[in-house]
This record gives C-alpha cells, structure tokens and sequence, in this order.
C-alpha cells in the first residue's frame, strides 16, 4: 500500500517491495534531480525534466514531516516505513544526511516501530555525509543492475564519470549493512539487446554480490510504461531462477514481478 500525500515533500512511492509507506520526496514538484537517465524510467528520459524550482530546505522538510506524522498519529495509518525515493535521486539533496538525522529522530517519536529505507542509485555514497547517514537507516538499498560497465552505461546512462568498478568497492565498505535491489528486464535500445537475465550478466553479477554480502536483495522489472517501447518485463520464470541462485549462496532474496 502506498499513501499520496498533496504537499510536494510527500510523493507518491510504487513499491511493491515494502509495506505501508509513508514516501518523502526531497525533490521540487516540477521534475527530477538525478544523476542517471535511465531508459525505463517512468517519468520519462530525467534529462527533459530536470527540476526548475529550489530543492526543499532542511528545515521546511522538517516542519512537513513532523506535521504529516501528527496527523498520522490521529488519522491513520500507521507506517511500516518511512521511504525516500520519490523523483529523483533522494541522496543528490544538499542536506541529506541532516534531513536522515531529523528524519530518524520524528521516526523515533511518533512512530518508533517503523523503518527508514533509502532507495538510491549509489552515485554519491563516496561523500562522507551520504555515506554515514545511509549507515544509520534501517534498509539502506543501493542500485546495482549490472556489472557490465557497457550495459550500465546503455541502460542507466548516468551522468558524470561512472565507474562500476568504484561503486562496488565504496558499496563493500558499508561491510553487509546493506540492500542491493537490481533490475532485470528484455528487449531492446537502439538496436542493441537489453536481456540482463541470462547467464553471461547474471553469473557475474552474483559473483559481486557474495563479495558485497549484502543482507538481502531485491530484484524486479519493468512495472510501468517506459518511454522506450521495445523494452519488456523479465517473466516470474526468470526472476524466480535468479532468486533460487542468490540464495543458494546463502543471501536473502526476493523478487518483484
């Protein structure tokens, strides 16, 4: 169940991966801050949408949160979790790690139970704030799709220098505290062939996986209308294959049709 929420600090959070989500959004109403493009994104290629108004501060976040979850705390309904995705690239905010702090500490007022769950891209964990505030969190889910620099490249298009090689490293450091979610999907892009669920980009991928030793991963497809047409959604069968292989080398995994 996913809650909407009419201020632009709560957005609408699609996850079929967590439970009653309260989702925060750092980013303006008006477009993305992100530093990938990703070809399956739902709102369409990010670069054409690059937001135009100021990011929410610090404080005006705060303010917002804490009158949400007063009104939760009358009105309903409890949150599992507090999730921040939303548009865009949730880590890419200024003052993040100080929004995780007044976050965790509401969190802990209003409704201790729930969870903190950040799903992020993992671009800008080699910043030392970013890095210590996705410590702190209760699922700290980073993105992994391949280890295929070519393949990432085709089908997150980030932006800047992007080493596959760099993320997995800064992704070890957090020593097993963390999530990977990936997204598995067929068809094509530019004449080239986006099948990452066979073999020759799954079997690698695991072997990354056991050496990050995460305590779980996600893995999901396509759910929406992407804006390139030719893409498809890996089947249960695939996905159900790829599960079976992450748990036999002992780590926790769920899949997402």
């Amino acid at each position: 169940m996913t809650i909407i929420f009419p201020s632009p600090i709560f957005g609408p959070v699609h996850s079929r991966r967590l439970g009653v989500s309260l989702g925060i959004n750092l980013l303006p109403e008006d477009g993305k801050v992100c530093s990938f493009d990703c070809i399956y994104c739902e709102c369409g290629f990010n670069s054409d949408r690059r937001a135009k108004k100021p990011l929410p501060t610090r404080e005006e976040v705060r303010i917002a949160l804490e009158k949400k979850l007063k009104d939760m705390q009358v009105n309903g309904p409890v949150p599992d979790v507090f999730t921040f995705a939303g548009n865009g690239e949730p880590t890419a905010h200024p003052h993040f790690s100080e929004i995780i702090e007044d976050t965790l500490a509401l969190r802990d007022q209003y409704f201790p139970k729930a969870k903190v769950s950040v799903l992020s891209n993992s671009t800008f964990i080699n910043r030392p704030a970013v890095f210590e505030a996705l410590n702190k969190i209760d699922n700290n889910i980073l993105k992994l799709d391949t280890v295929n620099e070519e393949y990432i490249h085709l089908l997150d298009r980030p932006n800047g220098k992007y080493s596959v090689r760099e993320i997995i490293e800064k992704i070890k450091e957090f020593k097993g505290n963390c999530i990977i979610q990936t997204m598995f999907l067929k068809g094509s892009y530019l004449g080239k062939d986006m099948n990452n669920t066979t073999d020759d980009f799954v079997l690698p991928w695991l072997e990354v996986v056991k050496e990050i030793a995460p305590r779980q991963v996600m893995i999901y497809t396509i759910d929406r209308e992407t804006p390139d047409h030719d893409l498809q959604k890996a089947t249960h069968e695939e996905l159900d294959r790829i599960v079976e292989l992450i748990e036999k080398v002992g780590i926790s995994a769920t899949a997402s049709y």
